[in-house]
């Protein structure tokens, strides 16, 4: 059997190399091992640890002609690394010579990565497996801003499942303090918090979920004197409100903002959940144009809702969130996902853009879009 050595020896006469020169228009995979990446690393390249190579390289070179360059520390790496991306049909893959240790050398620019803790890596391992997310996925989770409107039945899944995500900053919008009725669906709080302030609750439950989480309280209800400058600083928004009130106020808010909108919606056994993109189209006035009457909107402390409902659209809605954050996947826009439990029964809609529409209609200048308090319509769902 061959030694190292001697494999070494033959894949240098075999192997295709190149000098730093080679590195232009090529996409460069850093090879090496976590703990020597998170020392330096060439700006722009992507990092693929060799044990990984051949399961991600598709993703970001999914072209067998596209100029490849591997590199490790010295290497020696690089060149088994291109071996494989031969073997796999790869036509244009080069190993650069010297590796990282002549890169410097040669006095060009390099960057310390923006790497994960020790305790990180262990926390999300299981994200950074994934190559749709990976190392940079998580990085975008834990430099993300998201406010959840509502620490109730949607705001709790909904804020529990981002903050073990590691979603970096969380904000709670809630005036309310826990009830014992809220308990049997609200699972922020607990017997032991009675009579405390719902965002209070809350942080402490996401704290110790996920010490790496940032928590802005917001003691208050969403009015349109506050609105603009609360939500403004998030990039995306989960509605749990209660009340249609604060969900045309959201939507008005957020197309003035350009933010996404994960909206969802509870009332007995249905849900219904939507994203209301970025861009405005459609929005939540294109699915109902006008405020309902107050007899026609009922509370749930009036209708009832089952316990486990919210939990279901809530986890949805974190989930809609955290694909908007990393830019994967296709969201719910304009699309309604209704759900029936007592069915177990998922139905799609299609929603589309009204040209009349007030607000994201043609014509519209969102910058303008006046701000309404609407009589509230419903209260502690």
């Amino acid at each position: 059997m061959p030694s190292y050595d001697a494999l070494l020896r033959d894949l240098r006469g075999s192997i295709p190399e190149t000098d730093v020169g080679g590195l232009a228009g090529a996409v460069v995979i850093d090879c090496r091992e976590p703990d020597e990446h998170a020392q330096g690393a060439i700006p722009g390249a992507v990092f693929i640890p060799r044990g990984f190579l051949e399961s991600r390289i598709e993703k970001h070179a999914g072209d067998r002609g596209a100029k490849i360059v591997v590199y490790c520390a010295s290497g020696n790496r690089s060149l088994f690394a291109v071996r494989s991306l031969q073997e796999m049909g790869y036509t244009n893959a080069r190993s650069l010579a010297g590796g990282f240790s002549g890169y410097k050398r040669a006095g060009l620019p390099w960057e310390v990565p923006n790497v994960l803790r020790p305790d990180q890596e262990q926390r999300y391992s299981r994200h950074v497996l994934l190559p749709e997310v990976g190392l940079a996925g998580q990085q975008k989770l834990l430099a993300a801003k998201v406010v959840c409107i509502g620490a109730g039945g949607l705001g709790s899944p909904s804020a529990m499942y981002l903050a073990a995500a590691g979603v970096g900053t969380l904000g709670l919008i809630d005036d309310d303090v826990v009830d014992a009725s809220n308990l049997q669906r609200q699972i922020l709080h607990g017997t032991d918090r009675l009579g405390t302030p719902k965002v209070e609750s809350g942080e402490r439950t996401l704290k110790n979920l996920n010490p790496d989480v940032r928590v802005d309280k917001y003691r208050a209800r969403l009015t349109s004197e506050n609105a603009v400058d609360l939500l403004g600083r998030y990039d995306v928004i989960i509605d749990g409100a209660d009340n249609f009130a604060t969900r045309y106020l959201v939507n008005d808010v957020a197309l003035r903002l350009g933010k996404p909108v994960v909206h969802a919606s509870i009332f007995r056994f249905e849900g219904q959940l939507t994203v209301f993109p970025a861009n405005g189209s459609p929005c939540y006035r294109c699915l109902y144009p006008q405020p309902p009457p107050p007899e026609d909107a009922p509370s749930c402390a009036e209708g009832g809702v089952l316990g486990v409902l919210p939990g279901i659209l809530g986890v949805l809605q974190a989930t809609e969130a955290i694909k908007l954050i990393l830019g994967i996947g296709q969201t719910l826009a304009g699309r309604l996902l209704v759900y029936d439990a007592l069915a177990t029964k998922f139905r799609e809609l299609k929603l589309r853009r009204d040209p009349k529409c007030p607000t994201c209609g043609d014509g519209v200048d969102r910058a303008a879009i006046p701000l309404i308090d609407y009589e509230q319509f419903c209260t502690k769902r």
